[in-house]
């Protein structure tokens, strides 16, 4: 029987297909609320009529994007860690891996204020800022900078909440982020006439508000008290303690800088072929962040399910989560395909600034039908991969692909901008074959000792 035709049948009876939606929807919405984290910050500071104030935030906002979203890994690490937890050893080891995660987390953020002198000019001017906007985007950062606790704390929180499937608690957090940072960025703006500060000012105290808030939820009733035991443990803090929970976050570490150097790529070489060709490629690639935003929902459902599984031992639910969610995925990316094959034309010209931009992008449209479903199946095959601690396997197939990528570019740079786009879906394919090839051999491994278990 072939590795992916087996039955859910478990010990722990009939496995749901409701848990998957349960999951990814509220990760959808929660996502698409961050990502208005920018925007929310653009949209106050445009009420001041300054354009080069509003040119800082948006360096601001890249800025922290790029500082920030390299962090991701220690949610997306202490999701898969969680999720087995809870179907291997309870919440004592739930407590245990939160609390590396805080460690872990904190200790990058000293890093990062130690490091503040070299990293915030450097990174401001890798930027381009100049002038006005520099003078602005800097007075921004330097204050944002300092909820770098804060966040990297929270990212070790909402993978917590995420690996015990707390979902509307994350929506919940997520969304009352976002309204505290424009509530209060209105009120220090406007109110208080503080200025770019003020965007400043705001998105720093809402990360500490929503630090304040996921601390309580999370430590009041039995895992406050499992994580407040564990505090005590002083083999926690030590190196041997730490290791492998720091091996699989340095593997999701060096994964998620292989991608930001392949999306890199595809800015540096569309700024190449002109300002039309960057603008109306701009465009499409956040058509592109929108569709992996909401595709991403299937990974965080594969981070904890198949976590769950992998941590029971159970081979036969493991196969069945991925597979399910995968065509679950696969319907989604359609709507989305659907939609852009619908509306792809006013889309675009909505956000193009000029008709050449606009034309540019509408002659690239069409692969914004291809992207989604070239994406879907590396998205859950990484939520597969995270859950079950794959994660140097993870590395390698990234690095893989990373190749490929490099390789179709040169080969199709003659195709012009299309040959761009084709090198870009070649790699979000590439990402998942490779990890299909590694899967029946990870699957034979971390499964031998106990495959009859799930039968």
């Amino acid at each position: 029987m072939s590795l992916y035709s087996e039955q859910p049948q478990t010990s722990n009876g009939p496995l749901s297909t409701g848990t998957i939606w349960a999951i990814a929807l509220p990760a959808m919405v929660t996502n698409v609320a961050t990502a208005f984290i920018g925007l929310g910050d653009m949209w106050i500071v445009g009420r001041l009529n300054d354009a080069p104030m509003q040119g800082a935030v948006d360096i601001g906002a890249r800025l922290f994007a790029v500082l920030f979203i390299v962090m991701n890994f220690l949610k997306t690490g202490t999701t898969g860690l969680v999720a087995q937890d809870g179907t291997r050893s309870g919440e004592d080891a739930q407590a245990v891996t939160l609390l590396r995660g805080l460690l872990v987390g904190l200790v990058i953020a000293a890093a990062l204020l130690l490091l503040k002198p070299l990293i915030l000019p450097s990174l401001l001017g890798l930027l381009g800022a100049e002038g006005a906007v520099l003078e602005s985007a800097r007075t921004y950062a330097d204050i944002r900078y300092w909820s770098a606790p804060a966040y990297l704390a929270n990212l070790a929180l909402i993978g917590f909440l995420i690996g015990r499937k707390q979902m509307a608690a994350v929506l919940l957090f997520e969304v009352g982020y976002n309204l505290v940072n424009i509530c209060l960025g209105l009120w220090f703006v406007i109110g208080l006439n503080l200025g770019i500060a003020g965007i400043g000012w705001s998105s720093f105290a809402a990360e500490f508000l929503k630090l304040v808030a996921v601390l309580v939820f999370v430590l009041r009733g039995q895992i406050g008290l499992a994580l407040l035991t564990q505090l005590r443990d002083r083999a926690h803090y030590r190196w041997q303690s730490l290791r492998p929970f720091l091996a699989v976050n340095r593997d999701l570490f060096l994964r998620t800088v292989l991608l930001m150097v392949a999306l890199s790529a595809l800015t540096r070489l569309s700024a190449e072929r002109g300002p039309v060709v960057l603008a109306a490629n701009g465009i499409i690639y956040q058509m592109f962040v929108l569709t992996a935003l909401l595709l991403d929902g299937f990974e965080n459902a594969a981070q904890v399910l198949n976590g769950e599984r992998y941590g029971a031992r159970d081979r036969a639910g493991f196969l069945f989560y991925f597979k399910q969610t995968l065509v679950r995925g696969f319907a989604v990316a359609a709507l989305v395909a659907i939609g852009f094959a619908g509306f792809s034309g006013p889309i675009l010209e909505s956000f193009a600034a000029t008709v050449p931009v606009a034309d540019a992008a509408k002659s690239s449209a069409s692969w914004l039908i291809l992207i989604p479903f070239a994406g879907v199946a590396g998205f859950v095959l990484d939520g597969v991969f995270v859950g079950a601690s794959w994660t140097r396997a993870l590395l390698l197939t990234m690095a893989g692909a990373a190749a490929i990528f490099a390789i179709s570019l040169w080969l199709t740079w003659p195709l012009g901008n299309d040959g761009l786009w084709l090198s870009f879906v070649i790699f979000l394919v590439a990402r998942a074959l490779l990890q299909l090839v590694m899967m029946p051999r990870l699957i034979g491994q971390s499964f031998r000792t106990s495959g009859t278990a799930s039968r």
